[in-house]
């Protein structure tokens, strides 16, 4: 009997969290989230919500999407599952070390990786949803990258410290992946 009470309650809790609302409300081929009505936490749908993102890390594997760009998709598609208007999310994302990588084009990519860079589509969807993205001019700089061999739309800051305490001091929330 207590195992079929187990089993019962495990049945229950996955037949609950998989009966949740998957939605991609912005970013719609990447960073899928649940819709939960209940929750006792929503972000507030009338607030502007200024984001800035420090990446540092390439992701895991350079065959596969970079894990830490995805994040930037699920956080845009968070709020706006809780009905926090598209244009009431201001993102800037600040790239620097490991991180410029995901947003060399493919050329390069191929050079450095001998594979295709799989962050293409993604980026160019962030992008369309108004992600400001910002390539430490320093790293490139040390690395003697070429500015023209990135990602179309992705810009170049002097550095990429110097565009982090600009933006916090402009009144961004920092998030570091």
């Amino acid at each position: 009997m207590k195992k079929l009470n187990l089993l019962l309650l495990y049945l229950s809790i996955f037949c609950f969290v998989n009966a949740q609302t998957k939605v991609n409300p912005v970013i719609k081929s990447y960073g899928t989230v649940f819709q939960l009505p209940n929750a006792d936490h929503k972000p507030d749908p009338s607030i502007k919500y200024k984001i800035l993102v420090e990446l540092t890390e390439n992701g895991s594997k350079p065959d596969s999407l970079n894990e830490y760009i995805e994040a930037l998709a699920t956080l845009v598609n968070l709020h706006a599952a809780e009905g926090v208007p598209k244009e009431n999310i201001q993102m800037v994302v600040v790239l620097r070390k490991m991180a410029t990588y995901a947003v060399f084009d493919n050329e390069l990519y191929k050079e450095k990786f001998k594979c295709d860079n799989p962050n293409l589509q993604i980026l160019k969807e962030l992008m369309d949803a108004g992600v400001e993205f910002f390539v430490c001019g320093q790293t490139m700089q040390k690395r003697n990258i070429d500015i023209k061999k990135l990602v179309a739309g992705i810009k170049v800051a002097s550095s990429g410290l110097t565009a982090l305490t600009t933006y916090q001091l402009k009144g961004y929330a920092l998030i570091k992946f």
